[in-house]
C-alpha cells in the first residue's frame, strides 16, 4: 500500500522535528532545575565526594554516547536498578517511549548546564554575598534574590547550550529510546534513517534546520558571554 504524500512528509520530516522540540523543552526544563540546584552546591560547598560527583556528572561529556546510553539501559531498563522497581510499582517501562528519548537528552546535557552555572556562581563577587548575610538573609533568599540575578548570563548560557544538545542527541537515545518511526525518532535519527534508505531530499531539510538552530543557539551564547564581560 502506497501512503500519501502528505502522510508520509508527517512521518518522516513533521514528526521528528516535533518531537525533537517536545523532547528538548522538557529535557531543557529538567536540566535547568537540577542542574542550577547542583551547580550551586558545587560552587558553595566542599564536603566528602565532591570530586567523584563532579566526576560522574562530567563522564556523559567524555563517554562515547552509546555507553552513557548502555549505562542507561542498567539503571532504568525494564531489569536495571531503579527501572525494575518502577516497571514491579506501575508496570510501565521508559524504554523506547519518548520519555526516554527526554532521559537521555537530560543526562548528555546536565553537564554542561552545571559546568556553565557552576563557573558564572562561583566568579560573583563574595563580598555581596557576604553583605547579605549580615544584613540577616538566608542562604535560600541570599540565593534567590543575589546569586541567581547576578549569575543570570551563565545560567542562560548554561540552558541554551543544554536545549541545543538535548537536539542534537543520538547515540544515548537510540540505545535507549531506540528508533521508532513515529513514536522515538527525533530530528538526529531520522536523519540517520533518511541517510541509510538515500532520502536525500528530505535529509538536507532536517540537517538544514539542525544546523540553523545550532548556530542561532552558539551566537546567543556567544552574546551571553560577551554581555557578561563588558
Amino acid at each position: 500500500m502506497v501512503l500519501p504524500t502528505d502522510e508520509i512528509m508527517n512521518e518522516s520530516i513533521l514528526f521528528p522535528i516535533r518531537l525533537t522540540f517536545q523532547v528538548a523543552i522538557v529535557s531543557t526544563f529538567l536540566t535547568a532545575i537540577f542542574g542550577i540546584i547542583i551547580a550551586y552546591i558545587l560552587a558553595t560547598r566542599n564536603f566528602k565526594g565532591k570530586i567523584l560527583l563532579e566526576i560522574i556528572i562530567t563522564l556523559p561529556l567524555i563517554l562515547p554516547p552509546t555507553v552513557t546510553g548502555y549505562y542507561l539501559i542498567l539503571i532504568f531498563g525494564r531489569n536495571g536498578i531503579i527501572g525494575n522497581l518502577i516497571f514491579k510499582l506501575t508496570e510501565w517501562n521508559i524504554m523506547f517511549t519518548w520519555w526516554a528519548c527526554v532521559l537521555a537528552s537530560f543526562i548528555v546535557s546536565l553537564p554542561l548546564m552545571v559546568k556553565t552555572a557552576e563557573a558564572a556562581i562561583k566568579s560573583l563577587d563574595k563580598t555581596m554575598i557576604d553583605t547579605s548575610y549580615t544584613l540577616g538573609y538566608s542562604e535560600i533568599q541570599t540565593a534567590i534574590k543575589i546569586v541567581l540575578p547576578l549569575a543570570k548570563n551563565g545560567i542562560i548560557a548554561g540552558i541554551v547550550l543544554s536545549f541545543a544538545r538535548s537536539m542534537g542527541e543520538f547515540g544515548a537515545t537510540l540505545m535507549l529510546a531506540g528508533n521508532i518511526p513515529g513514536r522515538t525518532n527525533t530530528m538526529p535519527l531520522a536523519i540517520y534513517s533518511l541517510v541509510s534508505s538515500g532520502e536525500w531530499d528530505k535529509t538536507h531539510l532536517l540537517v538544514l534546520i539542525l544546523t540553523i538552530s545550532s548556530t542561532l543557539f552558539l551566537l546567543l551564547t556567544y552574546k551571553l558571554g560577551k554581555s557578561k564581560n563588558c
